[in-house]
C-alpha cells in the first residue's frame, strides 16, 4: 500500500491516536534504505538509473498549510504531526528545513500535538540529521534484531554502507531521547527461517536495549499484508511475553497487537 498524497489524513493511529501524517517520499513508489520483508509498502523498485521524484519544500509547506487550515476551520483535532510515507523520511534533502517547518506549525495551530518521526535510523550519522532528530517529541527509531545477521534477513539494506554495527552506535548516541520500534515476527524468507524472537537472537536485541537505554521500545506485530506472505503474526499474549522480559531489565515498554 503506496500513501498517494505529500499530506494524510488524519488517521486514527493505534500507536499515536490522530495523527496527521507528512510524506516527503514519492508518491507513486518506495524510497528506502531498508527493503523490509514485512513492509506495508511493498518491495522496493530498481534505483540505478531512475529518477527519484520527491516533492518540493515548496509543495510540502503549501499543502501542509492548507490542510491545517481545513482541519482547524472543520475542529479536527491532531494529537500527531508524523513523518512517515512512502519509506525513510530522512532521504528527503530538505528534511531538516521541513522539520523546522512542522514546529513552526504545530506550535502555532496545534501546541499540544507532538511531532513524530518514524525512521531506520540509518542516516543518523549524518550531523544535519541527528541534529534534525534532536527537536522532536517522538523520535521512533527501527532496530528490528539483536544480531547484523537478522537485521539483514528482517531488513535487507540496501547497501553494505548501511552497516549494523554503526546503526547501533548512532542508537547508543541517541539514548533515551529515542523511542525504539520493534515488529517481532516469525516465519521465512529466501528459503530461510526468519525469527526475531528466537532465544539466541531476542537476548542479543535485549543486550543492546541496555547499551542504547531509549526512552521506551514500542514492540508491535503485522498489522497489514505483507510483500512476503509466508509470515506470522504474533499474538497480544506474545508481545506481553516479550515485552515483559525488557521490562525485567528496567526498561518501559508500550505493545502494540
Amino acid at each position: 500500500m503506496l500513501f498517494e498524497n505529500i499530506i494524510i489524513g488524519p488517521i486514527h493511529s493505534r500507536r499515536l491516536g490522530n495523527s496527521l501524517g507528512i510524506n516527503l517520499l514519492p508518491l507513486k513508489r518506495k524510497f528506502c534504505t531498508y527493503d523490509c520483508i514485512y513492509c506495508e509498502c511493498g518491495w522496493n523498485e530498481e534505483t540505478i538509473g531512475n529518477k527519484v521524484d520527491l516533492p518540493s519544500y515548496d509543495d510540502v509547506s503549501e499543502q501542509l498549510r492548507r490542510r491545517i487550515s481545513e482541519l482547524k476551520a472543520e475542529g479536527v483535532s491532531v494529537d500527531s504531526l508524523t513523518f512517515a510515507g512512502n519509506g525513510e523520511p530522512t532521504l528527503h534533502p530538505d528534511f531538516p528545513k521541513v522539520v523546522d517547518l512542522v514546529v513552526e506549525m504545530r506550535n502555532e495551530h496545534y501546541p499540544n500535538a507532538v511531532i513524530t518521526l518514524l525512521t531506520n535510523a540509518t542516516q543518523l550519522s549524518r550531523p544535519e540529521i541527528y541534529e534534525a532528530l534532536m527537536k522532536l517529541d517522538n523520535p521512533v527509531l527501527k532496530l528490528d534484531a539483536g544480531t547484523m545477521a537478522m537485521r539483514n534477513n528482517i531488513n535487507k539494506p540496501t547497501a553494505e554502507k548501511y552497516s549494523f554495527d554503526e546503526l547501533v552506535n548512532n542508537l547508543i548516541r541517541f539514548g533515551n531521547r529515542g523511542i525504539i520500534q520493534t515488529l517481532l515476527l516469525r516465519g521465512t524468507n529466501d528459503g530461510k527461517t526468519i525469527s526475531n524472537v528466537s532465544d539466541e537472537d531476542f537476548g542479543e536485541y535485549i543486550k543492546l536495549l541496555k547499551k542504547i537505554g531509549p526512552k521506551y521500545v514500542m514492540l508491535y506485530a503485522i498489522d497489514r499484508a505483507t510483500p512476503e506472505k509466508n509470515l506470522e503474526k504474533l499474538t497480544v499474549d506474545e508481545l506481553e511475553f516479550y515485552a515483559q522480559q525488557i521490562r525485567n531489565e528496567g526498561i518501559d515498554v508500550k505493545v502494540y497487537g
